[in-house]
């Protein structure tokens, strides 16, 4: 490809990139008049259409009517290479119409090329019709070179309009570049609703208070177990008890121990409860006990 013919093809894609929105991969509905001849020209029809418009990735289409059109040729190797490279687009023609009347349909939607297809056929009428519809890159074939036309006039009508557009909204407005306050924009939803909105009263805002500490920076409260408290209570309720030491006056039968008042105390293992000193004093008394005792 020439450089001068390389750089009008990136312009023109360009255009159709920022004023159409045609993002890659591109969407490449073939017919099957070039199908055919670059076919029998061993052209490299994939290869060649990625180097005319410059793009990395493609989805090649071809539509059912085109295929059907390609039946009829009978040509087997056609075929295959058909339904394994291009991918099938649904035209819902119910019965196959022309392949040109059908491409036709399929790219222009209420006058605008909505899906962003680029349209590579040999049908000349096709690219006359397909020319009055803006945003649509047509490719042909020119012998062995692909060739992609200037921007058609209603292109290039479309883009002037779209860029001064863009100029005009942003230098004559007053209101352009501003950025809208939420009061504002709910008025303007109120007014566009009807008068019965704006007879009602709006509602007033609440009047928000000091907040308080962030709960996450504050210092938590230590917690004390149950029962740790339980067992505090016990401690304060019991009272406390005076041990007293008191001094045995006698010894009667085992585990028995007699009290200056004459009262008898019994140890659970049967054995004295006495001090050390109260037991030295009841032996010494046994002692005098049995040296009084006549022979």
């Amino acid at each position: 490809m020439r450089q001068k013919r390389a750089k009008s093809y990136k312009k023109q894609m360009l255009v159709y990139t920022h004023t159409f929105k045609f993002r890659e991969p591109y969407q490449v509905l073939f017919d099957n008049l070039i199908t055919e001849q670059s076919h029998s020209s061993s052209f490299e029809l994939l290869r060649m259409l990625k180097r005319t418009i410059q793009a990395t990735e493609i989805k090649p289409m071809i539509t059912q009517c085109c295929m059907e059109a390609l039946y009829t040729t009978k040509n087997e190797p056609l075929i295959q290479f058909a339904k394994n490279e291009f991918e099938r687009r649904k035209c819902n023609h119910r019965t196959p119409v022309p392949p040109g009347e059908c491409i036709h349909s399929v790219v222009a939607i209420q006058g605008l090329n909505k899906h962003r297809y680029v349209v590579a056929t040999q049908d000349v009428e096709l690219r006359k019709k397909l020319r009055k519809v803006p945003g649509v890159p047509l490719i042909y074939m020119n012998r062995s070179v692909m060739v992609m036309e200037p921007l058609s006039d209603a292109s290039r009508e479309y883009s002037q309009k779209w860029e001064s557009g863009k100029l005009s909204g942003g230098l004559n407005d007053s209101e352009a570049g501003k950025i809208k306050k939420r009061d504002d924009v709910e008025k303007n939803n109120n007014d566009e609703e009807g008068e019965g909105a704006n007879d009602e009263p709006a509602p007033k805002k609440k009047k928000l208070g000091p907040k308080g500490p962030n709960p996450l920076s504050v210092k938590k409260k230590k917690k004390t177990n149950s029962n740790e408290l339980a067992k505090q209570d016990e401690k304060e309720k019991k009272p406390t008890r005076r041990r007293k030491h008191r001094k045995a006056n006698a010894i009667s039968g085992e585990g028995e121990v007699n009290n200056d008042d004459g009262k008898r105390e019994v140890s659970d293992d049967g054995e004295r409860e006495v001090s050390d000193e109260g037991e030295r004093e009841v032996n010494n008394e046994s002692k005098d006990v049995i040296d009084s005792t006549p022979n």
